[in-house]
């Protein structure tokens, strides 16, 4: 892989000016015309240092408002920055807001010799790329109607059409996936793969962390205009699907508080996960997981211990008790007592969970207590549901191998 830099941004940052009432367009107004550069305004985008090199894939993920739009209006240059700097090279390629940059009163036909022309393309090129192009895009008549008459779907097929003939080092895109049906999102996603294989360099704008996950090697997850994490795919979008599932189920998490737990008569002292007793766990899929919890037992009577697994959305995945499998919990002193349960090769998939240890009375009727610990599976599958079950495939063939043979006519 090529070591240059296509995309280099340095302490990036984007604000606006508030202007929401007329008093500040007013305020904003007066203050610029005064030679004041600094205006009351609210920042969008805040120290964004990034580098994408050539052949490389970038996803940038986060919540709606987190500022990738407008990261990628200031990569493409329909903004500027207000701090910072924004450095791109090679030919760029951008598909961002449905339909920008096709003229609504021109054809398909009309827009494709634009859009290449503004590319860069000569009247040769585009005589010999348009027959391609108005075949990727696949939208019949269509394409000597006026655009302003295309559904979304179709101004998607069309631009991304487009992007096929340009060849470009560097293309941007803006959840392009999300529109159109599915055939045509299958055809995008395998142009882009053979695209990324021909050593071309992208930056996706995504919700579907599946096609993240798919097509990019690095993700960048921003959070309220900064960079929370920054790095390898399947990590950098795992924990941010945790942090979204931990948001989901946060008030589920906060019953039972003001309880004064050291008045019950069993309490849990403590729970740790592979001896840690930090909020979060991150391990491997795969990995040995050992669970281990303290109960105080206030009468010295031997408790029951439940061990619980949850998805991080509080669905239930598995859970077991000292009593189930014939076990009682080593006294550790008068009225303490030692639970320790472990998990080897675990079976869980790449995601988010929550550990719970429950104590129970003796007759276990009762539960008393609650600790919560949250474990994050890290991992390169794409596998859906929540545990990996092993399995062989039947009747198949390698997928590299069936594809040469459907490219090649030959089955």
């Amino acid at each position: 892989m090529n070591d240059t830099a296509l995309v280099e941004t340095r302490h990036l940052g984007k604000s606006y000016p508030l202007v929401f009432r007329s008093r500040d367009r007013l305020r904003a107004l007066g203050q610029l015309l005064a030679g004041r550069r600094q205006v009351n305004s609210v920042p969008v985008l805040e120290d964004v240092s990034l580098q994408v090199r050539r052949g490389e894939s970038l996803g940038l993920i986060g919540e709606n408002g987190a500022g990738k739009s407008t990261l990628l209006k200031l990569l493409t240059g329909v903004l500027t920055p207000t701090t910072g700097s924004v450095r791109v090279s090679g030919r760029v390629a951008a598909l961002l807001e449905l339909g920008a940059g096709f003229h609504p009163e021109y054809s398909g036909r009309e827009n494709i010799a634009l859009s290449a022309a503004l590319h860069g393309l000569s009247a040769t090129q585009i005589r010999e790329k348009a027959d391609a192009i108005i075949g990727f895009a696949d939208i019949g008549r269509y394409i000597d109607e006026p655009v302003k008459h295309y559904s979304s779907g179709m101004v998607v097929r069309l631009g991304f059409a487009i992007v096929t003939a340009l060849e470009p080092e560097l293309l941007i895109t803006d959840e392009v996936l999300a529109v159109g049906d599915e055939s045509f999102q299958k055809k995008c996603v395998r142009w882009i793969e053979d695209y990324l294989g021909g050593g071309g360099t992208l930056i996706l704008v995504s919700h579907s962390m599946y096609h993240v996950q798919k097509l990019c090697q690095k993700a960048c997850w921003l959070r309220s205009g900064r960079v929370e994490r920054h790095g390898d795919v399947f990590e950098v979008t795992q924990a941010y699907l945790a942090y979204l599932e931990r948001k989901s189920n946060k008030a589920e998490t906060a019953r039972g508080i003001a309880e004064a737990r050291s008045m019950l008569e069993f309490h849990l002292l403590d729970l740790t996960l592979n001896g840690e007793s930090s909020d979060t766990l991150v391990v491997a899929q795969g990995s040995t997981l050992r669970v281990r919890t303290r109960v105080h037992s206030r009468d010295g009577r031997v408790p029951i211990v439940v061990f619980g697994v949850v998805r991080g959305d509080g669905t239930p995945v598995y859970g077991v008790s000292t009593e189930m499998d014939g076990r009682a919990p080593l006294r550790e002193s008068e009225t303490v007592y030692v639970a320790e349960l472990t998990f080897p090769e675990l079976p869980l998939l790449p995601g988010a969970y929550v550990i719970k240890a429950h104590p129970l009375d003796p007759e276990g009727v009762r539960l008393f207590d609650t600790i919560e610990c949250n474990l994050l599976i890290r991992g390169e599958s794409r596998e859906l549901g929540l545990v990996r079950l092993p399995h062989v495939w039947s009747q198949s063939v390698p997928l590299a191998a069936a594809r040469r043979a459907a490219d090649t006519g030959h089955g």
